[in-house]
């Protein structure tokens, strides 16, 4: 029988390996939902201006309805694939808070920590991103926190933009065709 080789049961070390690939793993799909992201803005433009065009092209004030309309689906499927993001985002404190309590050494009268803080310092708030944060300890959301966070998706700059702007420039310009404002009255339903 072959000898087995022993692993402690408490390894800090072989921890902090598995919970590094967890981290960057869950780096790599973050980003990938920003790419994602940016795929369903990229899309929400064209379609909405596509709709905004045709409609003082071919004369028919009705797609300035539909432009609002792709407008706020595509706000929608932001909305959902953001908060999909966000559910990886406790873990990823969680990670940190961890790699901050394994890595946490004191050298002379200095902390020198080896953790990862990509999560932790955008809870921040500006006035303590001073340039040395490795002597704050990170701390992981609250339940709370989190369906805070979920609640505000919506509202979000990087969210609504710039699904808002076509939303709000089809019922506009939708609402003053059918009020036959000067400029949008020739056009028909």
């Amino acid at each position: 029988m072959a000898d087995v080789e022993t692993v402690p049961t408490h390894d800090p070390k072989r921890l902090l390996d598995d919970m590094s690939k967890e981290y960057y793993a869950i780096v790599d799909i973050v980003s990938g939902f920003d790419q994602r992201l940016m795929t369903i803005k990229g899309w929400s433009v064209t379609v909405s201006l596509a709709a905004l065009g045709l409609a003082f092209q071919q004369g028919h004030y009705a797609l300035f309805g539909l432009a609002a309309g792709t407008g706020l689906v595509f706000w929608i499927i932001d909305i959902l694939t953001k908060r999909h993001q966000i559910r990886y985002y406790p873990r990823m404190r969680n990670i940190e808070v961890t790699a901050f309590e394994l890595n946490n050494v004191k050298l002379g009268d200095k902390q020198i920590l080896s953790a990862p803080r990509v999560d932790w310092t955008w809870s921040l708030p500006a006035k303590d991103l001073d340039p040395d944060l490795r002597d704050k300890q990170p701390v992981p959301y609250t339940q709370d926190e989190v369906r805070k966070l979920r609640r505000r998706v919506p509202w979000l700059g990087n969210v609504m933009l710039p699904h808002l702007v076509a939303v709000v420039l089809g019922l506009v310009l939708f609402v003053l065709a059918v009020l036959n404002v000067p400029g949008l009255a020739t056009l028909k339903p």
